[in-house]
């Protein structure tokens, strides 16, 4: 794929400055950059003074709106009033995805009752099952399984390795990277006297005795609801409702290795980082970030535009728009307060040391 310099400064509705003409055939570091040639060039992501020390001349670039391009001797560049966005556009106007041809593979498994829609593509070793539905468009990669009475909505592309199990409902604009899972089973189990574990919760750490116990498992007769333009990263599982659905709501956006366990609901627009894990039956709110490894204890309520740092251990509800830190979490502040302390403990226990000391020895004279 190739367009010019002005072709591509439209489609991110950026400012174009030099020759307009210049044909751009990718996309790549200032440093891995040489200079435009007959054919055209790559654009290098110099969004910052920082990024565009290693530009050659003679190259073609993304700017940053007060970054001087005669500075750096350019042909062509497009300036980025918001970089990361423009970023965005770009990235998606050269990637080609992955390599799905359209049609049918032959060695697809598609049960006579499942429906695919006009404009499909479903790639080698397929499995759909009874009563499926596949929306207009969708691209569904090599060796993914697809239970029965599963619909998948319009645009969707689902990449190698995926299981979607049964009943489940996604909407339109769906991606899920290789390896995810979406409607495994929850891991919901009871023994038939008060296990060891809901004691714990009731009495906070005291324990009567210990009995030997059996555990019985809960089926799961829920399924996962995703909403439109949600995207699921590679091998993260999300576990289907004990009786209602795990629902996941319009435009979030989950990471790679992410736990979402029953009955979980999750709000529009939300970021769930890198190892996060929900436990069941939580309700997330809408536009909620959870950067990596924050932990969800079961049945909270997380508010609205709720900000949770690296690492963060949630144990209780949280109110809409907190921003939360730590283990247990605490407000970010407060968070940078403790551990400001901490770090000053080692010479409160010095200084203690040597007023005990005083004090000795003026016990000691008296």
């Amino acid at each position: 794929m190739a367009v010019t310099m002005a072709e591509l400064a439209v489609a991110l509705d950026a400012r174009l400055w030099g020759d307009g003409t210049i044909r751009v055939t990718g996309a790549a570091e200032p440093s891995s950059v040489t200079p435009v040639g007959p054919q055209g060039g790559t654009l290098a992501l110099a969004m910052s003074p920082k990024y565009a020390e290693g530009l050659q001349p003679g190259c073609i670039a993304i700017l940053a709106e007060g970054m001087t391009p005669e500075a750096y001797d350019l042909k062509a560049a497009i300036f980025a009033p918001r970089p990361r966005l423009v970023m965005a556009g770009l990235t998606r106007a050269f990637d080609q995805g992955p390599d799905i041809a359209p049609g049918i593979h032959p060695s697809a498994v598609i049960d006579d009752s499942a429906v695919i829609g006009a404009g499909a593509a479903i790639g080698p070793f397929v499995v759909i099952g009874a009563g499926a539905s596949i929306g207009e468009d969708a691209r569904i990669g090599p060796h993914v399984s697809i239970g029965r009475n599963a619909r998948i909505g319009s645009q969707a592309l689902i990449h190698a390795g995926v299981r979607i199990g049964h009943d489940v409902i996604a909407g339109d604009r769906l991606i899920v990277q290789p390896g995810a899972v979406i409607g495994g089973d929850g891991f919901s189990f009871v023994t038939p006297e008060e296990s060891g574990i809901e004691e714990i919760r009731r009495t906070l750490g005291t324990r009567s005795g210990v009995k030997a116990q059996h555990w019985t498992r809960i089926h799961s007769l829920g399924a996962v609801e995703l909403g439109d333009d949600v995207e699921i990263g590679a091998n993260t599982t999300i576990d289907r409702g004990t009786i209602r659905a795990t629902r996941i709501g319009d435009g979030t956006k989950i990471d790679n290795l992410v736990q979402v366990a029953h009955n979980v609901v999750v709000g529009r627009d939300c970021l769930l980082c890198s190892q996060v894990g929900i436990a069941g039956s939580s309700q997330i709110g809408d536009r909620v970030v959870l950067a990596g490894q924050v932990g969800v204890n079961d049945n909270i309520t997380i508010g609205d535009d709720v900000i949770a740092g690296g690492s963060t251990k949630i144990f209780t509800r949280v109110p809409a728009g907190r921003v939360i830190l730590g283990n247990p979490a605490v407000k970010m502040e407060t968070q940078l307060e403790i551990q400001k302390a901490v770090r000053r403990l080692p010479r409160f226990a010095e200084q203690l040391s040597k007023l005990q000391d005083s004090v000795t020895r003026l016990l000691e004279k008296g």
